[in-house]
């Protein structure tokens, strides 16, 4: 091969690799949702602690009278 067709044939592939490598582009895919935000137990445990405890022993108390 003369020279003259080795530089025509390298331009033809660095044009043909240059429009490979621009169809490959694309939008990044979309970010991940954020997590379902979670319940804290906090606060009020305590006194639901209590309020069951007084119910389940006034039941308790109610069911050995009978």
């Amino acid at each position: 091969m003369r020279i003259q067709n080795k530089k025509i044939l390298a331009s033809i592939l660095f044009v043909l690799i240059s429009f490979v490598c621009a169809a490959q582009g694309g939008n990044p895919p979309p970010p991940m949702p954020p997590p379902p935000p979670g319940l804290p137990i906090d606060g009020f445990t305590t006194l639901a602690l209590i309020v069951g405890t007084f119910f389940g022993v006034k039941k308790a108390i109610k069911n050995t009278k009978r």
